[in-house]
C-alpha cells in the first residue's frame, strides 16, 4: 500500500501548517526529513532537510505507530511554519521519496474505515461535522461522528441475533409436527417492541432539512412581491426585482442561517395559467416542482389559492391601496421591514420543530432507507408462521444493519461518501 501525505490544516498562509503522512513508510519519511524518529506520541523539535541536505524548516514532528492511530496505520504529523513556500518545499521533498504520493480527497478517513478504526455511520457523521456551518448541524453531526448511531445500530443487531437464536432453537429442537409452537412466551412481544423501536426512530425528523437547510419556497403569481421578500429574508440583493410581470424566470436558491438554523430560500417564476413565452412556461413548471419539494411554502398570491399547508403571507402592506388578506398568518413589508422580525421568528420556530434536536438520533437518506428495509423485514417476520421464513426475514433485517455500518458496502457508496471530504482528511 502507498504511503500518502497531505496538508491537513487550513489554506496558507497561516501561523502553523500541519502535514499528515500515513502508511508503511510514514516513519521512514520522518527519519529522512528530521534525521530520527521521535518517541511515539511525543512532539520533537527538528530541523527538516531534503535529500540534498538543504534546510526546509524548523518545526515539530509527531509519530503515531499503527494500529493505534486514527488511520490504523503508522501516521506522522509535521507542524510547520505556515507560509506557502515552506509547505511547497516540504511537500516537494515528500513527493521525491519512493513510495510516497499525495492523498486523494477523504483518503485518510477511508483508510481509517478500511482498517476498522471507524464504521461507515461514524464516517458519515464526520463528513457532516466537517461541513457543519450552524450549531444545530454541529450538534447532530458530532453525535454520529462519536458513534451515537453506531451504538444504537449495534444494539438493534444484538437484539436481532438474540431473537434469531430463539428461532434457531425452535428449528433445532422442536418436534416436526409442532415446530411453530415452541417459541418462548415473550418472543412475539419482544419482536413487536423491536419493530416499535425502529418505527419510533423513523418517525423522528430526518437529517436532510438539517444538512441541506430547511427549504422555504416563495410562491404566488407574477409581481406579488416574492423576489423583494426573498431578498429581505436572505439579506442580499440576490434576486432581480422590477414592476414588470415575469421578471423571475428561473429558480433561485440561497442558503442562509437565521438564528442558528440553516435555511434554503427559493425564489421562482410567478404562477399563472399562461406564460408570456415558452421560456416563462418552463420557469412556471420548475416553480411547481419546487413547491412540491419545499418543506414550507410562503404563499403571496390570492388568499386560499395556495398549495395545502402553505402559510398565507400578506406582503407589500406598505403600498397605498393594498388589498389586505382577511386571515393572513403574517403581514409584512420587505421594503419598510414591518413584520419581518415576526416572520423570521416564526420560521425559526417552525424549522426547529421539523429538525432533529440535540441528542436525537439523526438518520441521513441512505441510513433511513436501510432502517426502513429492516423494519419491513421485521414486520414480515411478525406475520410469518413458518420458522424457516421467519428466520430468513430476521437475517435480511440484520444485513440491512450491516450495510448501514459499512460491513457490506459497494465501492460506489464508499466513493460517494469519501469524495465529500477535503484533501488531508
Amino acid at each position: 500500500m502507498d504511503t500518502i501525505f497531505a496538508l491537513s490544516s487550513g489554506a496558507p498562509p497561516a501561523g502553523i501548517a500541519v502535514i499528515r503522512i500515513t502508511g508503511p513508510d510514514a516513519g521512514g519519511a520522518v527519519q529522512a526529513l528530521a534525521g530520527k524518529l521521535p518517541a511515539p506520541r511525543r512532539a520533537m523539535r527538528a530541523w527538516l532537510r531534503d535529500s540534498s541536505g538543504d534546510l526546509l524548516d524548523d518545526g515539530l514532528v509527531l509519530f503515531f505507530p499503527g494500529p493505534a492511530s486514527v488511520t490504523g496505520e503508522d501516521l506522522a504529523e509535521l507542524h510547520l511554519h505556515g507560509g506557502r513556500a515552506v509547505i511547497a518545499a516540504v511537500e516537494a521533498a515528500l513527493s521525491a521519496m519512493p513510495g510516497l504520493r499525495r492523498a486523494e480527497a477523504g483518503e485518510f478517513t477511508r483508510r481509517a474505515f478500511a482498517n476498522g478504526r471507524i464504521d461507515l455511520a461514524e464516517a458519515e457523521g464526520l463528513a457532516d461535522l466537517l461541513s457543519a456551518e450552524t450549531e444545530l448541524q454541529r450538534r447532530a453531526a458530532i453525535g454520529n461522528a462519536a458513534g451515537l448511531l453506531s451504538a444504537r445500530v449495534e444494539g438493534w443487531r444484538s437484539e436481532l441475533l438474540r431473537l434469531s437464536a430463539q428461532v434457531e432453537a425452535v428449528l433445532d429442537f422442536g418436534d416436526e409436527d409442532d415446530v411453530g409452537d415452541g417459541f418462548p412466551p415473550a418472543f412475539a412481544a419482544d419482536l413487536q417492541a423491536f419493530r416499535a423501536d425502529l418505527e419510533a426512530v423513523l418517525a423522528a425528523p430526518s437529517a436532510e432539512p438539517l444538512r441541506e437547510g430547511f427549504r422555504v419556497a416563495l410562491a404566488g403569481p407574477p409581481n406579488a412581491g416574492k423576489s423583494t421578500l426573498f431578498n429581505a429574508l436572505v439579506e442580499s440583493e440576490a434576486a432581480i426585482t422590477a414592476p414588470i410581470a415575469g421578471t423571475t424566470r428561473d429558480v433561485l436558491v440561497r442558503p442562509v442561517a437565521i438564528g442558528g438554523v440553516p435555511f434554503s430560500f427559493v425564489d421562482m417564476a410567478g404562477l399563472r395559467d399562461e406564460g408570456s413565452d415558452a421560456i416563462e412556461m418552463i420557469g412556471i413548471e420548475r416553480a411547481q416542482a419546487e413547491i412540491a419539494r419545499a418543506d414550507l411554502v410562503l404563499w403571496l398570491g390570492a388568499e386560499g389559492e395556495g398549495p395545502a399547508g402553505a402559510w398565507e403571507i400578506d406582503a407589500r402592506i406598505d403600498e397605498a391601496g393594498h388589498a389586505a388578506k382577511a386571515e393572513a398568518l403574517h403581514r409584512v413589508s420587505a421594503v419598510t421591514g414591518d413584520g419581518m422580525a415576526d416572520l423570521k421568528r416564526a420560521l425559526i420556530e417552525h424549522a426547529r420543530a421539523h429538525m432533529p434536536g440535540p441528542g436525537d438520533l439523526v438518520l441521513g437518506r441512505r441510513q433511513r432507507e436501510l432502517v426502513v428495509r429492516a423494519a419491513e423485514e421485521v414486520s414480515l417476520a411478525q406475520g410469518q408462521g413458518d420458522p424457516l421464513l421467519l428466520a430468513e426475514h430476521l437475517r435480511r433485517a440484520r444485513l440491512a444493519f450491516d450495510a448501514l455500518l459499512g460491513r457490506t458496502s459497494t465501492e460506489d457508496v464508499l466513493d460517494a461518501l469519501f469524495g465529500r471530504f477535503c484533501i488531508g482528511k
